[in-house]
């Protein structure tokens, strides 16, 4: 799964009162560290302004004009200050802009051997006033871990990294679409949710009632192109050979049908209703087709959880990789740490373990087998999820006090000895038992999004700073 190149929009700020070459010097140095971390960058030229500087007001409208112009490809802004920097110039070239993308403030260290008038920068003094005046502007933005650092630095090339995560956070999020096939199964109170809520952070959703899906399915036939098309690609994506051939017929069927509605109505993710009516009326479960739109980051939650599916599209867009809804499902023995993670399973291909004992296999679903009959329950993906750092998280809407509200950390899928079914593994997170307690006391739901990378710190700054959504972070 491929992730779109980040660009950000730079402003060098300038001030007179102090060494202006320090601008030239500074503008280099910050151009070689986005250009070694592949992050595209729009700037003013030098030929704009003294040394491609913002300091008058002159200098900050041509800096807004050329950001306005680019303004479909910027997903950030970084100002720089090499010296104390305009406050005025800086906020105000961001306000007339009109981006409302996330910024980075960074400030140069000073050398305290070089403290002359001639070479002092004041950096550390002048990242406090634009500070102040972006907050007057009512202009979010973030910061670098140090006050002042380097751009060659280990702090600040991890502050651009998470930087780029935020960034990529806010224009997945951005207009959104998610489709909600089918209505909320019943017995699940947990995935309800509020629409309105979602609308104001610009997520909208799509609803299609399983029935009109079902009608579409049902007017296909065999050799249509399409559904062989489908049926190859199933075959290829995941181990069926004990699968009966008209089960798998009928998944190409379903997936044929539902790529069509979210082409036709521009959907970027899906929540589907997985059980029980799927399975006895149509005969198949749709965990591979979800699995395998989950595995090209088109993210796909079962039991209509859209917020779940909120949760792994902003992760799977931020890290690259795809992202898994799972239960928090079991203790772990006696280790208040560790836990197990567990769904039935619809989880993407590339989060198992790729040979020997947990390796994927398209089965039936174990659970509900017993009340639909085997023969419609299979489309299952199921495996061992590989040990590996992760990074999960909940979104939910809070009706009462009219919010989204989040958790997220990081935590280590483990390799412990488990025998069961499903998609499972085992995860150690430090303070596990106080998370365990924040969900519960909170009221969030038993489902949680998982991705294996470390991007919590990016996320959340998205989500919490951006978006204005409650954030916990476990740590």
């Amino acid at each position: 799964m491929n992730t779109q190149k980040i660009t950000l929009g730079v402003i060098v700020g300038n001030r007179g009162f102090f060494p202006a070459h320090l601008c030239d010097s500074g503008r280099k140095e910050i151009l070689k560290t986005l250009e070694k971390a592949g992050i595209g960058v729009v700037i003013l030229p030098t030929t704009a302004t003294k040394f491609g500087a913002v300091e008058s007001m002159s200098d900050a409208e041509k800096c807004a004009a050329l950001f306005k112009e680019n303004a479909g490809q910027i997903d950030g802004l970084l100002v720089t200050l090499p010296n104390f920097g305009d406050e005025r110039g800086v906020a105000n070239a961001i306000r007339w802009s009109g981006l409302r993308v996330p910024v980075l403030v960074h400030a140069f260290n000073d050398d305290p051997t070089i403290m002359t008038i001639k070479d002092r920068r004041d950096s550390f003094c002048g990242k406090m006033s634009v500070c102040n005046n972006l907050r007057q502007y009512n202009l979010p933005f973030s910061l670098t871990r140090l006050h002042t650092d380097a751009p060659d630095s280990r702090t600040f090339i991890q502050d651009l990294a998470d930087f780029v995560i935020t960034c990529r956070v806010i224009r997945a999020l951005k207009n959104l679409r998610i489709g909600a096939l089918g209505a909320r199964p019943t017995a699940f109170n947990t995935v309800r949710y509020s629409e309105k809520l979602l609308e104001r952070s610009g997520i909208s959703i799509e609803t299609l009632d399983l029935f009109e899906l079902f009608g579409w399915v049902n007017k296909m036939k065999e050799a249509d192109a399409a559904v062989e098309a489908k049926l190859q690609e199933i075959q290829q994506y995941v181990v069926a050979k004990a699968i009966p051939p008209i089960a798998l017929l009928k998944m190409a069927k379903f997936g044929v049908a539902v790529d069509k509605w979210m082409k036709d109505t521009r959907l970027n993710a899906t929540a589907i209703q997985c059980w029980t009516a799927m399975e006895e009326f149509f005969g198949v479960v749709p965990c591979t087709l979800m699995s395998m739109m989950s595995n090209m980051g088109m993210s796909s939650a079962c039991e209509v959880d859209i917020m779940g599916t909120v949760a792994m599209y902003a992760m799977a867009q931020a890290s690259g990789r795809p992202s898994a809804l799972v239960d928090w499902n079991n203790n772990y023995g006696e280790d208040p740490d560790k836990g197990v993670i567990f769904h039935c399973s619809n989880l993407p291909k590339d989060l198992f373990v790729e040979k020997g004992e947990g390796s994927p296999v398209m089965d039936y679903q174990e659970i509900i087998a017993g009340t639909v009959g085997r023969e419609n329950t299979y489309g299952t993906v199921v495996g061992r999820v590989k040990a590996a750092g992760f990074t999960y998280l909940r979104c939910s809407t809070d009706d009462f006090a009219g919010q989204i509200r989040a958790y997220i950390g990081e935590g280590e899928i483990t390799d412990d000895a488990l025998k069961t079914f499903g998609g499972y593994g085992v995860v150690k997170i430090r303070n596990f038992q106080t998370l365990l307690r924040y969900i519960c006391e909170n009221g969030f739901e038993h489902h949680v999004a998982i991705n294996p990378t470390g991007i919590a710190a990016g996320v959340k700054e998205a989500l919490s700073k951006y978006l204005g959504w409650d954030v916990y972070l476990h740590a």
